[in-house]
């Protein structure tokens, strides 16, 4: 099978959002596909049918890989915070893991074209097993210098075999669509791959879990999952597949800034990863496990024998009383275990991935907001900057993190994190939209490079300015005698949120510059934008009929 991978680089998300406005009936284009697509049109598509086995094996190569990687963040971050790693320090580790998704985004879809997906999903495959192996060597006696160094490396294979490996997810679908067949083949479609980033949330989960075993036990058991994968790439997919006879877009053609609203598109996706990115990749996982400063130093003796220190706490040998595990992790956290803090990411991504994957039929159709169009994003885009501005007063002034009630501190987390967790799933299902509609008119390898490369360099901007603040906005704890607990990570959490909702700001303001003004705007039955009706062909042709009438 060939087919242009230049013209198939968009996200599943994007096929999944249009795929459901179409069985709504919202999309006029398909429309009368939809009536025409009855059971007898694709009777006998089933996980057998020669049609879609490469759907299947790229499924669960690709579904194996993303528990992986979302096991790797967890692996690597809850690790260097028990080596007394600062949060600057694993922001630092996860640069190139970001950076190589800038890069590996524009070269994957004309690697695809010239040699198949089989061969970027083994070489994927193949480098996150790299990786793993690589992350095998930390030893405990170098310097944090070395260490860093080292890992970021290792870290770097690990983003690049993302961004390999998710081209075959993000191509497939096209690939096993046969023309004017789409809608009851994309409900198939959705019922798998809507559980990506679910599985992601699992990786999370499974990480910490293994993690808090053995070390070695959680990078084996991930090796083995990927071990596992390579076969169906290997012997379940022709070499041909997704190569293309045409020319491919060069790297010249993906840098043209010519599409006006794609571009301002994203950048404003740029700041609406960040704003996700400031608070929790490194911050959120850190607070998690810091201790309570104010049982901390001479004043709490303890011995090794008993397990007196409270969460997050440990008791020094040498020094006979409670100290922070993580100096450069700062103090004033709910020092939850590492299981417990895998859980908590994990149930975000889990959550993220269901709401994303089911909004059209649950919030921009009830609304009247399908399909939806740039007030739509304007819209969600500033309920965006709520929950995280909430996190921020509350984390910086309430009684119950000032006064550190455990209890109330955690509530008001699971509230906020669930909270952010729909609306964002939400902005990120109507930008995945918006770039097929905006880009339908060009290839969009070439029109998209740009918007995904933003994409990953917004992660960027978040994951490394939040180990800044993190470790730098809350300064030093100066009020236990005779020890130095670290930073007050109260201070740097809310810092981290206010970043997180100047960003989701800042993403909405940039909407509003594209031009995409003609549909109006509706909030379920009220009416807040009139829509501009556009004159059609037919009515253009009679009044120019009319004119020359007139002369």
């Amino acid at each position: 099978m060939a087919v242009e991978i230049g013209s198939d680089n968009s996200e599943r998300n994007d096929e999944l959002f249009a795929s459901k406005i179409d069985k709504n009936g919202d999309s006029e284009q398909n429309n009368d596909t939809q009536q025409q697509d009855t059971e007898d049109d694709i009777k006998g598509w089933g996980f057998s049918d020669p049609r879609l086995r490469p759907f299947v094996v790229i499924s669960i190569t690709y579904l194996l890989f993303t528990v992986t990687d979302g096991a790797i963040r967890m692996i690597v971050l809850l690790h260097a915070y028990n080596k007394s790693f600062s949060a600057l320090q694993v922001a630092f580790m996860f640069t190139l893991y970001e950076l190589a998704g800038v890069f590996t985004n524009l070269a994957a879809g004309m690697m695809g074209a010239r040699w198949g997906i089989r061969f970027t999903l083994i070489l994927g495959l193949c480098l996150q097993i790299l990786s793993y192996g690589l992350l095998f060597g930390w030893e405990d006696t170098w310097s944090n210098r070395t260490a860093i160094i080292y890992v970021t490396i290792a870290q770097m294979f690990a983003g690049i075999a993302k961004d390999l490996t998710k081209l075959g997810g993000k191509t497939i679908t096209k690939l096993v669509t046969p023309e004017g067949k789409h809608t009851r083949l994309f409900r198939l479609v959705s019922l798998l791959t809507g559980w990506k980033n679910s599985l992601k949330g699992v990786g999370y989960f499974l990480g910490s879990a293994l993690l808090s075993v053995s070390y070695e036990l959680a990078l084996g058991f991930m090796m083995g999952l990927i071990v596992i994968a390579l076969p169906f790439a290997i012997f379940g997919l022709d070499k041909d597949l997704g190569t293309t006879k045409t020319k491919n877009a060069s790297l010249k053609e993906i840098f043209k800034l010519d599409n006006y609203n794609l571009n301002v598109l994203s950048l404003a996706r740029l700041f609406l990863f960040a704003s996700r990115d400031f608070w929790f990749e490194v911050p959120l996982p850190f607070y998690l496990r810091s201790p309570n400063c104010n049982e901390l130093g001479p004043d709490y003796p303890c011995s090794p024998e008993d397990e007196s220190c409270t969460r997050g706490a440990i008791c020094d040998p040498t020094l006979e009383y409670c100290t922070n595990m993580n100096i450069g992790g700062g103090c004033g956290g709910l020092g939850l275990d590492r299981v417990v803090v895998g859980a908590f990411l994990g149930g975000y991504i889990i959550l993220y991935g269901q709401v994303q994957s089911w909004t059209p039929q649950l919030v921009t159709g009830p609304l009247n907001q399908t399909p939806p169009n740039k007030m739509t994003e304007v819209f969600w885009g500033m309920i965006n900057c709520y929950p995280t501005l909430v996190a921020a007063i509350v984390v910086y002034t309430s009684e119950a993190f000032r006064q550190y009630y455990w209890g109330s501190m955690i509530a008001w987390l699971v509230v906020i994190i669930v909270t952010f967790a729909i609306i964002f799933a939400i902005n990120s299902s109507i930008h995945s939209f918006l770039v097929v509609k905006y880009a339908k008119a060009d290839k969009v390898a070439v029109s998209v490079g740009f918007y995904y490369m933003s994409n990953a360099l917004g992660r960027l901007m978040g994951t490394l300015g939040s180990g800044f603040l993190y470790t730098y906005a809350g300064g030093r704890v100066e009020n236990i005698p005779g020890y130095d607990p670290g930073s007050d990570a109260r201070l740097g959490l809310a810092a981290c949120f206010l970043a997180g909702t100047v960003s989701s700001l800042l993403a909405a303001i940039i909407t509003i510059w594209i031009k995409d003004d003609d549909s109006g705007f509706k909030c379920g039955k009220c009416t807040i934008i009139e829509e501009i009706e556009t004159p059609t062909l037919e009515e253009n042709k009679a009044s120019s009929n009319q004119s020359s009438s007139a002369i």
